[in-house]
């Protein structure tokens, strides 16, 4: 079953459904900056376009592109910029 999720007045979207072995979404973030917070272990991969991440006790912001991925743990916020439409595949544990 797929459910549709939408945040920050419809700029990020995603689909979720199960994966072959997690929990799983794909979506979109629109050019923009946000403050995510989870509540499961995320581990996201860009698919296309690029985010700049600040990962969790961290001051510094890493740029990630295509292919790249990166983790967060469970309970945390983590803060991304998009400086354009950017395509992503998120796993949860």
């Amino acid at each position: 079953m797929l459910s549709v999720n939408e945040y920050f007045d419809g700029k990020v979207k995603s689909i979720a459904f199960q994966g072959e072995r997690l929990p799983a979404t794909v979506g979109v973030i629109s050019a923009g900056e946000y403050e995510f917070g989870t509540s499961k272990k995320e581990v996201m991969t860009v698919v296309s376009g690029a985010l700049t991440v600040q990962l969790p006790g961290s001051e510094s912001w890493v740029r990630y592109g295509a292919a790249d991925s990166f983790e967060v743990e469970a309970n945390a916020s983590f803060k991304v910029k998009a400086e354009m439409d950017t395509a992503y595949f998120c796993t949860y544990e």
